[in-house]
């Protein structure tokens, strides 16, 4: 069984933006850097449980639309107050012009 879903074309991600992706009760947050590269991680903020999706990506930086707490995207590592519980990340694949992400 495998543990791919398809979120996405890659042409709906904008160059340093995210969205995000509801499956199966949860949400992830699906990120292009300017290198063209595809991330994801949890889609809700660690702090406030806000989405992520709405915030403001700068570099590999995602803001939280509410309180500002600062996480990479890449690492899923916690950069500012008051966020201090990293995200989890997720693996990512590009395939045929489409975003995957594993679930595993």
């Amino acid at each position: 069984m495998s543990n791919w879903v398809e979120v996405c074309a890659t042409d709906e991600i904008d160059e340093e933006d995210v969205i995000r992706f509801d499956h199966a009760g949860r949400t992830f947050a699906v990120y292009r850097s300017p290198d063209d590269e595809f991330f994801a991680t949890e889609g809700l903020c660690t702090h406030e449980k806000i989405h992520l999706a709405d915030g403001l990506v700068m570099d590999d930086i995602i803001e939280c639309p509410k309180h500002n707490g600062r996480f990479s995207y890449k690492t899923g590592e916690a950069k500012g107050a008051p966020a201090c519980i990293n995200l989890k990340t997720y693996p990512v694949k590009v395939e045929a012009g489409s975003v995957f992400i594993s679930l595993a």
